[in-house]
């Protein structure tokens, strides 16, 4: 059988609530818009039901240590193919073991989430270190993004700690999602209506702070100005900061990289 969700992490917590409950193993276990009809298979939608996955992530992070408590969220956020199979056999593991499981690399589905779950967290510190704001004519602060993985339910609140006192949202633009900070608390939001180029984020002139175009020039003279020709390694930058995020740095775009070469 396969067991389809809603795509959400609540909706496959409550697939496994779901098999436990009925003591059946599912053959896959997919999102609702990835399941491609197929003959003599099976299929059954589970509804997403929070009391549900509340109970089965409660019992979950019990059985983990607080250093490993993140991993089947962020593994999650991976969308790789087949995670939620890895996980849902995580999880089994976790359940029926004496200790915690999160470290035993001896498990080939221990393994695999543990790598997909550190992939995740390496692209999340890489969007709180790269993200970019552009200050907009009604007072908001727009970085868009576009991350490898499904990171932002894992950063919204560093920025929220960090810019406590300001209202901003952060964009993926892949995803087509987002949230939005109004200094009390953050919601999810998707744009119908954009005024950002849905390429590399940037905001249409009009749209923009009288002074955010003198402070991003002030920006970019600063980073020339500290920058050591001399002393340019291309290659360990592209390492630390890959190109594909330059598209959304002010003193990588277009015509302001005069200091990389």
């Amino acid at each position: 059988m396969i067991l389809l969700y809603d795509h959400t992490y609540e909706g496959f917590l409550s697939v496994v609530f779901e098999c436990y409950r009925r003591k059946i193993t599912p053959f896959r276990i997919l999102p609702e818009t990835h399941y491609q009809e197929a003959l003599f298979v099976r299929k059954e939608f589970i509804p997403t039901n929070p009391e549900h996955a509340e109970r089965v992530w409660n019992g979950l992070t019990a059985r983990l240590t607080p250093a490993t408590r993140h991993v089947p969220l962020s593994a999650f956020l991976s969308g790789e193919p087949d995670i939620e199979m890895a996980l849902y056999r995580f999880m089994r593991l976790a359940f029926m073991a004496e200790q915690p499981i999160g470290d035993n690399f001896a498990d080939p589905d221990v393994l695999q989430v543990r790598k997909s779950s550190r992939r995740v967290m390496q692209e999340a510190m890489r969007m709180v270190q790269f993200a970019r704001f552009q200050l907009t004519r009604d007072n908001i602060y727009f970085a868009p993004v576009s991350p490898a993985y499904d990171v932002l339910p894992l950063i919204m609140q560093h920025f929220r700690d960090r810019f406590a006192d300001q209202h901003w949202l952060v964009y993926d633009l892949k995803r087509d999602y987002g949230y939005y900070f109004n200094t009390a608390e953050v919601e999810e939001v998707s744009l119908s209506q954009k005024v950002f180029n849905i390429a590399d984020g940037s905001v249409r002139n009009d749209m923009l702070e009288e002074g955010e175009a003198v402070y991003q020039t002030m920006w970019n003279d600063y980073c020339r100005s500290i920058t050591i020709r001399e002393r340019l390694n291309l290659r360990l930058q592209k390492q630390h900061m890959p190109r594909r995020y330059w598209k959304f740095l002010p003193e990588k775009s277009g015509k302001n990289t005069k200091y990389e070469s």
